[in-house]
C-alpha cells in the first residue's frame, strides 16, 4: 500500500492505465508512491574506478592478461605511439588510456561546466558522435552538419552570452573529423 496519499487525478490515471494495459493498479500505485517519495533525491555520484579496475579494463581492451603482457603488446604500442611518454605509475595515466580506448569514466559521466556538451567534457574525450548527440551507424552528413550548426549557434565566439572560442574550435575539429572526405 502506498505511503503517500495519491490525489484523484493520479488515482484516475492509474485506474485507466491498469485497465488499458492489463497492469495491476497496486503495482502502479507503488510505482507512483516510489516516484513521489524519491522525486527530489539526487542520484549518488558514481565512484571513480580504482587503479586495479582501470588496469583490468585496459588489459581486457587490448586482449592481454596483465600489465607486463600489455607493455609488450604490439597493438598497445601502436595504439599509444602518438600519445607520448605515458606515466603508468599513476592512475592519471590509466584514466587517460581508459578515456581514449574504452569509454567515459563512470565518475565523469554527465559532467557539467565549461567544455561539457551532452554530459561529455570535450577537452578530455575525443567523442564527436556523442558530443553531437548522434548515432554513428545511422547519422547522415546532413545530421552531422545540423548538429554542428546547432552547437555553433551557442558556442560561436560572436554569441555574446554563451560564445566560447575554445569550445567552438574543439567543435570545429570534431565536425571536420566526421565530415572529412578521403
Amino acid at each position: 500500500m502506498p505511503q503517500t496519499i495519491l490525489n484523484k487525478l493520479l488515482q484516475d490515471e492509474i485506474a485507466l492505465l491498469a485497465k488499458t494495459h492489463g497492469i495491476s493498479a497496486d503495482v502502479l500505485e507503488k510505482f507512483a508512491d516510489f516516484t513521489i517519495v524519491n522525486f527530489k533525491k539526487k542520484d549518488p555520484k558514481p565512484k571513480p574506478l580504482t587503479g586495479k579496475q582501470l588496469k583490468e579494463a585496459v588489459c581486457k581492451h587490448f586482449d592481454v592478461k596483465d600489465i607486463k603482457e600489455l607493455k609488450k603488446s604490439s597493438g598497445f604500442q601502436l595504439a599509444t605511439s602518438s600519445m607520448g611518454k605515458l606515466d603508468l605509475s599513476k592512475n592519471a595515466g590509466w584514466e587517460m588510456l581508459y578515456r581514449k580506448f574504452i569509454d567515459v569514466l563512470p565518475n565523469e559521466a554527465n559532467e557539467k561546466g565549461h567544455g561539457c556538451i551532452n554530459g561529455i567534457n570535450i577537452f578530455k574525450y575525443d567523442m564527436p558522435w556523442r558530443t553531437f548527440g548522434l548515432d554513428p551507424k545511422t547519422s547522415s552528413t546532413e545530421d552531422i552538419k545540423s548538429a554542428y550548426h546547432q552547437l555553433s549557434k551557442i558556442y560561436h565566439p560572436d554569441t555574446s552570452s554563451t560564445g566560447d572560442a575554445e569550445v567552438f574550435d574543439r567543435l570545429t575539429v570534431f565536425y571536420k573529423s566526421l565530415t572529412y572526405k578521403f
